[in-house]
């Protein structure tokens, strides 16, 4: 198809906020630039929407591209269109938070490299990432009492402790552990197993899997979750 418009108009990219966990702590991966502008200084994946894809076509891309990744659960949060946010032309660009296990991750083709970082540590960020990263906090921290999206940073198998240190790593909040334990158990999502893992003390802690029939519903529908 062929477009020709008379009137001057603005370039639009995608830009994807990937988060991890790995047991302690929520991170974020960011690439460090290999072209101008901000070469060699970190930001999210991303790039310029082509005429032949949809915004999510193209975060998917970029997400592969520079990633390596490929299905991540992936969603929309919001649109930053500052006059100035790009030094190269009036760009206005799409910003996704992926979700994912950081073992998933490998540097793409488009990538000098790539690395995570605990979110207390990330530094500088090109264009205006720091403000995208503030707003996909945000919007995942929200998301979270509404949809059982955080079992995507889980391994397939887990502890009610690695659960509840994943919901605290994303709320920044303590939980009281029997209290935690509780509510996650009677919401119908996990399945207790019948193996469990050993702890460094040696001590046993049951293992558990999410419920996938369940999972899929309250995906579906949503729930409140509240602590």
């Amino acid at each position: 198809m062929r477009y020709s418009y008379q009137y001057p108009h603005p370039a639009v990219t995608t830009d994807c906020v990937i988060f991890g966990f790995d047991g302690n702590r929520l991170n974020v991966l960011l690439i460090e630039r290999g072209i101008e502008p901000y070469k060699g200084q970190w930001a999210f994946p991303g790039g310029f929407i082509r005429m032949d894809e949809t915004a999510d076509e193209c975060a998917r891309r970029e997400l592969r591209e520079e990633a390596g990744l490929d299905d991540a659960y992936m969603r929309q949060f919001y649109t930053f269109s500052a006059v100035d946010r790009d030094p190269r032309e009036r760009v206005i660009t799409i910003a996704y938070y992926a979700l994912v296990q950081q073992r998933q991750v490998t540097g793409g083709d488009d990538a000098a490299r790539a690395q995570w970082f605990a979110l207390d540590q990330v530094p500088r960020l090109a264009f205006d990432h720091d403000v995208i990263l503030r707003h996909a906090i945000d919007a995942l921290r929200r998301q979270i009492h509404f949809e059982p999206i955080g079992f995507e940073l889980l391994p397939q198998q887990f502890t009610m402790t690695q659960l509840q240190r994943l919901y605290e790593a994303v709320l920044a909040v303590k939980f009281d552990r029997r209290n935690f334990s509780n509510k996650m158990r009677h919401l119908g999502l996990l399945d207790e197993l019948d193996e469990k893992s050993i702890l460094p003390n040696k001590k046993e802690a049951f293992l558990y899997s999410f419920n996938r029939e369940n999972y899929a519903e309250f995906k579906e529908r949503g729930f409140r979750l509240e602590f």
